[in-house]
């Protein structure tokens, strides 16, 4: 009888675990702080043909990139997600994480401590901006609804403090408000960001663009549940959380349109990605759209529009590294985290790039 840790009979009579998406990295190699330059980071360049790696830096992304081609960048703005107040009646202090907003000021969020935070609870935080505890969820965390004077993110804007991942052993500081977030930002609404694009300066887009290449903006609000790990051997079985996403008529217009002339069409980081392989039907064309996903992509998984991908290094047992797995492939993916290691590259948020073309 098959084992559940035998359980994948994949399309490629291939068998994958848990197990088989981890690999050993030293503590010193996870980065704690940004570059000063975002383009100078190290870019491991991974050929999926010929299984070749080479070493560049990012902003030398201009050699590879060509006329007609369409990169395409998740646009979402970090907030700052971290609220600190204290219970009304008794001034006890309370950490507030927003997750998701569910619907007007309604926001799913996490407590500490959270034995202490009951339905019925009001939390403030100033003057102007104060909780009400409405509902528990079934995962631990509570309900909310905010009452503000004034525009609610400008009011956490003051308040908030930017939601630096766990790996990161510092509290935040003033440089992560700048660093922690894409140069094009535009829509807020993300927990944590989407880390591929935080290489990108305004200046290394614009010669991207003198080059002929097309910017196609689309968002996914990253959460917590992109990096909840993976905690059942049969990877079949765990379920991403939802996330909301939006694709414009424009953006579809443009991939569309570069498809069909035949460029490339190049994913800034796993969670365009998993927008675009969301809305594309089989034959890869793009309808605009909005809603919530929880797509979840690992091996083997035949992708429908995306062609080249730019990424960081991610998590071991992670969805964001079975992702990239389903990409290239395992095997190339494991000789590349290997190189990586050996060459001492800066891991994860804040750390070095990939590009696999």
């Amino acid at each position: 009888m098959e084992s559940r840790k035998d359980y994948f009979d994949s399309i490629d009579g291939v068998k994958y675990r848990l197990s088989d998406f981890q690999y050993e990295l030293p503590e010193e190699l996870i980065a704690q702080y940004p570059l000063e330059e975002r383009d100078s980071c190290r870019m491991m360049v991974v050929d999926r043909e010929t299984g070749e790696i080479a070493h560049r830096i990012f902003r030398d992304i201009l050699e590879y990139v060509n006329e007609g081609d369409c990169l395409v960048l998740n646009d979402t703005q970090v907030f700052p997600a971290r609220l600190i107040g204290q219970k009304d009646k008794t001034g006890a202090r309370v950490e507030i994480f927003l997750l998701r907003n569910l619907e007007g000021n309604t926001w799913e969020v996490l407590v500490k401590p959270a034995r202490k935070v009951r339905i019925g609870n009001k939390i403030l935080f100033d003057n102007n901006i104060s909780c009400d505890v409405i509902d528990n969820t079934l995962s631990g965390g509570r309900i909310v609804e905010f009452n503000c004077n004034g525009d609610f993110f400008q009011l956490i804007e003051k308040i908030g403090q930017t939601p630096l991942p766990p790996y990161i052993k510092r509290p935040p500081e003033e440089i992560d408000r700048l660093y922690y977030q894409t140069v094009f930002a535009r829509k807020p609404g993300a927990v944590a960001a989407p880390t591929a694009g935080l290489h990108f300066t305004e200046n290394l887009l614009k010669r991207i663009q003198l080059k002929g290449v097309k910017l196609a903006n689309v968002t996914l609000h990253v959460g917590l549940g992109t990096f909840r790990p993976v905690q059942v051997d049969d990877i079949t079985r765990h379920q991403m959380d939802s996330e909301y996403y939006e694709i414009s008529p424009e953006a579809a217009n443009l991939i569309n349109k570069t498809r069909e002339s035949g460029g490339k069409i190049i994913a800034v980081g796993t969670t365009a990605v998993r927008v675009l392989e969301t809305v594309a039907d089989r034959n890869g064309y793009l309808r605009p759209a909005r809603g919530w996903t929880d797509k979840f992509i690992y091996p083997p998984y035949r992708f429908k529009i995306v062609d080249q991908l730019i990424t960081n290094f991610h998590l071991p047992g992670s969805t964001l590294l079975m992702l990239v797995s389903a990409f290239s492939s395992l095997e190339l993916m494991k000789k590349a985290y290997q190189e990586a290691v050996k060459e001492r590259y800066r891991f994860y948020s804040y750390g070095d790039a990939m590009y696999i073309r």
